[in-house]
């Protein structure tokens, strides 16, 4: 026998997940803010996600992929045959 179905209760169950989604996030913004702010007027030493310019990626500078006109290096030949 399939239950009796309260769409009151699970309207409001829906609709309370909801907001404690809601008031998670917000208050993940308002900590990321306040932390952002408190970077900015020098309370707080930044971090390395934010260190550089805008755009720059964070840390040493990393080799990409080879350039084209550039030769790649490939594996050291003893006489210099590459059929052997």
């Amino acid at each position: 026998m399939p239950r009796k179905p309260n769409y009151k209760f699970e309207r409001l169950e829906r609709q309370r997940t909801k907001a404690a989604k809601k008031a998670a996030r917000l208050d993940a913004k308002k900590e990321k803010t306040e932390k952002r702010k408190a970077e900015i007027a020098g309370i707080l030493p930044a971090d390395d996600e934010f260190a550089g310019s805008p755009g720059e990626p964070p840390g040493p500078p990393q080799e990409g992929p080879p350039q084209a006109g550039q030769p790649q290096p490939g594996p050291p030949q003893e006489d210099g045959d590459p059929n052997r």
